[in-house]
């Protein structure tokens, strides 16, 4: 999430943003002289879904997790990226935005645990050949993860972190060896991941893979001609903004 974001919905977290004025914000948040900057990012809050706005059509406030009873629309939080192969996404366990589903698309029995899910973006295409009820794991899909299933089974696909860094994968009990196996399920050839029984203890599982939900390649493309959109319509910014928007 961009920095001026994290910084405004801290503010509507703290003390809100009712009556508070464009340029108010900015000075709230050490941004102050550039009101269509913050207009720009309440915007951005907005379109992701962590921002919600009230009946008013003015009144702004913070979004959560959980299910609006009216639509049967579960709010499910993404908090970042897993790398599918080797371990080199950094886990963030800041919510970037929400995911909007209904519950009638979530699998096993999901609807009674929203609060213990979150979701990932997959990235990368190492785990292709798994089954996640009966789906795979290609890159840009939408991963949701139980958070309460840390003492995965043997066989079961875990979102895990090693030395700061988030992947997921297969988790196999190689009781023989004394280890325990990481798998990459791919039409490529990547090598698995052995961690000693000894080591396990400072091997941090994440949550369980319980749900797959697929993305359309063609919403790849959009987003992308999305991103070059907004670069264009934000006019002159900095460099460090252009790179930003150029790597989302």
């Amino acid at each position: 999430m961009h920095n001026i974001q994290q910084k405004i919905l801290n503010l509507a977290k703290e003390q809100g943003l009712a009556g508070l004025t464009l340029r108010k914000i900015g000075e709230l948040i050490g941004e102050a002289g550039s009101p269509q900057k913050i207009k720009h990012h309440l915007d951005r809050l907005i379109a992701k879904g962590l921002l919600l706005v009230g009946t008013d059509g003015k009144t702004l406030r913070p979004a959560s997790s959980g299910l609006d009873d009216k639509s049967k629309i579960a709010s499910l939080p993404i908090v970042g990226s897993a790398n599918c192969g080797e371990a080199l996404t950094c886990a963030d366990q800041k919510v970037e935005e929400y995911l909007k589903i209904s519950v009638k698309l979530l699998g096993n029995g999901l609807a009674n645990k929203l609060g213990d899910l979150y979701v990932l973006r997959a990235i990368g295409n190492s785990m292709n050949r798994a089954q996640i009820n009966g789906k795979s794991v290609d890159e840009g899909d939408y991963l949701v993860v139980d958070k309460t299933r840390v003492a995965p089974a043997n066989g079961e696909y875990v979102v895990s972190i090693i030395g700061g860094m988030a992947n997921v994968k297969k988790f196999l009990i190689d009781r023989a060896n004394h280890q325990v196996i990481l798998l990459s399920e791919s039409s490529q050839n990547i090598a698995p991941i052995y961690i000693h029984e000894d080591d396990c203890a400072d091997y941090l599982v994440c949550g369980r893979v319980v749900d797959v939900i697929k993305q359309p390649d063609e919403l790849e493309s959009f987003r992308r001609a999305s991103y070059s959109d907004i670069l264009k319509d934000l006019g002159p910014i900095s460099k460090e903004e252009v790179d930003y928007y150029e790597n989302l």
